[in-house]
């Protein structure tokens, strides 16, 4: 945070004229290394040192990454791995692959990444899978209600071998799109002021006709009819506004999304409801992976793991030490700061909301898309599949998930 809040002091003119001498993304890794003070001349050093390193010898590949709204200071908060995993492979390769990473939305946002991917108009993508489905369904199939108990659960069917043939190749084959790594949270409801003065929410039955926004997810929507919590798609850049002004309750989203997206100043209660996945993966043209050389492919999928491992730690301390999503809430986070009260519910309290929206309590409600996304994968029950990987994981706690190199049996 402290390396956030100083970045924001370099002026605008300042940075444009950094981009201008050493090239946007130099300035981006340069300001995600810095340990010290982020002054302007501390800047410039590291961007320098970033140029050189990277323009030491000519690139084979360059590929435009396109990362959402994302920037070196909202990564610090939620730890998506994005530029880790550039910096890595360009180090990897020694310079073979060149990424040039753009964030805060100027070559795409959270619903297009994707779909730009797809249509070449850039080579790598960060967004969330569920702002993703839009233009690649095939996603939907992480958001089956419920799936996934916790954290721990997802992080552990991403670094499964079969994670290759229900998630991965079906959505290669169908969408053109190679999925890298992701962070990992699952969704709540985040309710902004209509809630200000109202007690901790614990049972979703107390949110019962309230009116929420959703994201681009089919499956989001199911689950939320089925809890009586009235989907209403409302653009992420629209929906702090929305919050505020009470035109909506709350917002279908996870904790560090709230933080780094500078929600937390709308939301007074975020309600941990895990009801189904918080991915903001990070993704690449299938076409493009495929022209590589072998060696440059074994580099992209090795530099995934590494951000992968990285983002499982390094998320977990964020959400606590950083965005502040604890119980008692510790002192100098964002939640601390604007008062955001996260409402943590029971083991009861999920299971009743559970047994009210998931495919295993209410079969008729998934099956058009269930036997939709099994179609696309081949004929597999991706649902009763997945569900049960999930539940071979025997850890509660996600840092503890023994990383795997997924695509090797």
């Amino acid at each position: 945070m402290k390396a956030s809040k100083a970045l924001s002091a370099i002026t605008r003119r300042d940075l444009f004229k950094l981009t201008g001498q050493y090239g946007l993304s130099s300035v981006v890794l340069g300001a995600s290394a810095l340990t010290g003070a982020a002054t302007l001349p501390n800047l410039a050093r590291a961007a320098e040192s970033e140029y050189e390193k990277r323009f030491a010898k000519e690139a084979k590949h360059t590929l435009t990454l396109g990362a959402a709204g994302f920037n070196p200071q909202n990564l610090l908060i939620e730890r998506a791995g994005v530029l880790q995993f550039a910096r890595d492979l360009e180090e990897r390769t020694e310079g073979e692959i060149r990424v040039e990473f753009v964030g805060d939305n100027q070559i795409c946002g959270q619903l297009s990444c994707a779909e730009k991917t797809q249509l070449g108009v850039i080579d790598m993508y960060a967004a969330s899978t569920q702002n993703s489905a839009g233009s690649t369904p095939y996603l939907n199939v992480l958001d089956y209600a419920y799936m996934f108990r916790s954290r721990a659960d997802q992080y552990h069917f991403l670094y499964s071998p079969e994670s290759m043939k229900l998630l991965r190749e079906p959505l290669e084959a169908r969408h053109g799109l190679k999925f890298l790594f992701s962070h990992c949270e699952l969704r709540g409801l985040q309710m902004g002021a209509n809630f200000a003065d109202k007690p901790l929410v614990t049972s979703v039955t107390e949110l019962a006709g309230t009116k929420n926004r959703v994201t681009g997810t089919q499956l989001g929507r199911i689950a939320m009819e089925l809890l009586d919590l009235n989907p209403v798609p409302v653009a992420w850049e629209e929906t702090l506004d929305a919050l505020r002004t009470g035109l909506i309750d709350g917002a279908e989203t996870w904790a560090s999304a709230v933080a780094y997206a500078n929600m937390s100043p709308a939301v007074t209660q975020s309600v941990d409801l895990r009801f189904f996945c918080g991915t903001e993966h990070t993704g690449m043209s299938a076409a493009v992976f495929d022209s590589m050389d072998g060696y440059l492919q074994d580099a992209i999928m090795e530099s995934s793991y590494l951000a992968q491992v990285h983002v499982q730690a390094a998320n977990e301390a964020a959400l606590v030490n950083t965005v502040g999503f604890s119980d008692p809430v510790l002192p100098g986070t964002i939640f601390d700061q604007y008062d955001v009260k996260p409402a943590f519910l029971s083991d009861a309290a999920r299971r009743e909301a559970e047994e009210m929206c998931s495919p295993e309590f209410q079969p008729a409600a998934w099956e058009q898309w269930r036997e939709r996304i099994n179609g696309w994968a081949g004929g597999v029950d991706t649902y009763t599949e997945i569900h049960r990987i999930a539940r071979e994981n025997p850890h509660t706690l996600a840092e503890n998930v023994e990383p795997r190199r997924w695509w090797r049996t």
